[in-house]
C-alpha cells in the first residue's frame, strides 16, 4: 500500500536546506499575518469538514477561497481517541484522514466549499483516493447541520448524473476531529518540495484533469 508519505520519500535529503530557509520565510510571514488577525475584528466562522485523501493535498485548494480562515488537517469517523498518524494509517481505527475549514459564510458560502471539494477529489473511486488505498483515505463529507447534508446530497447527486454512475463518497454526521501532528499541517507550504513530488508521483492531477476535463484544479 501506497501512503500518504511514501512517495516524497523519494526526495533527495540534500532539499531539506532548501526547506529550512522556505520555513523561515514562511514561519516571518505567519508571525505578520497572526499580529494582523489580533489587531482586527473576528467574523462569525462556521465549519466544514471534507476527508479527500491525502490531508497535505487538500488544504490548499481551500486556504485560497476568500473567506476561509483556516484550514486544519486530522482525523475523524473512527472510535479512537487521539489517534496517531501511525494508528490511522494501519486502517484499524474507523478514522479518515479529513481536513477541516473554518470560513466566514458571509464571504463563501458551503457551496463553493463543496464544489472545491468535489473538483478535488475521483467520487468514483470506492478504494481510496489516487495511489492511496485502504479506509483511511476514502472520501466523505461530514456535515454540521442538516442544511450541509441537504446540500451535500444535493451536490452528490448533480455529481452522479454528470458520471452516470454511482458516487462512492460518504456523506456522514460530524464526529470528534483530532487535529493531526504539527508536521502535517500546511504541509504544502513547509515542505513544498516533497509536497510536489508526493503529489506527483501519487498521480493525482492527472486523475483529476481526466474526470473534470477543464474544470479540474490548477496547482501550478
Amino acid at each position: 500500500m501506497l501512503g500518504c508519505t511514501s512517495a516524497s520519500s523519494l526526495v533527495a535529503e540534500e532539499l531539506d536546506s532548501v526547506n529550512s530557509s522556505e520555513n523561515a520565510a514562511l514561519e516571518a510571514s505567519t508571525a505578520s499575518e497572526t499580529s494582523a488577525i489580533t489587531t482586527g475584528t473576528r467574523a462569525e466562522t462556521a465549519t466544514a469538514t471534507f476527508a479527500g485523501g491525502c490531508f497535505w493535498c487538500m488544504e490548499q485548494p481551500f486556504d485560497v477561497l476568500p473567506g476561509v480562515s483556516q484550514t486544519t488537517s486530522g482525523y475523524t469517523g473512527g472510535s479512537i481517541e487521539d489517534p496517531t498518524y501511525y494508528q490511522v494509517s494501519e486502517g484499524n481505527t474507523g478514522h479518515v484522514e479529513a481536513m477541516q475549514v473554518q470560513y466566514d459564510p458571509a464571504q463563501v458560502s458551503y457551496e463553493t466549499l463543496l464544489d472545491t471539494f468535489w473538483h478535488n477529489i475521483d467520487p468514483l473511486d470506492e478504494e481510496g483516493q489516487f495511489c492511496d488505498k485502504g479506509s483511511q483515505y476514502r472520501a466523505a463529507i461530514f456535515y454540521d447541520t442538516p442544511e450541509q447534508q441537504a446540500l451535500a446530497t444535493e451536490t452528490k447527486q448533480t455529481v452522479a448524473d454528470k458520471f452516470h454512475q454511482s458516487v462512492a463518497t460518504d456523506i456522514l454526521p460530524s464526529a470528534a476531529f483530532y487535529p493531526a501532528e504539527d508536521y502535517h499541517q500546511d504541509y504544502y507550504q513547509t515542505r513544498p518540495l516533497r509536497y510536489k513530488v508526493y503529489r506527483f508521483g501519487c498521480g493525482r492531477d492527472q486523475r483529476l484533469s481526466d474526470l473534470w476535463g477543464a474544470d479540474a484544479p490548477s496547482h501550478d
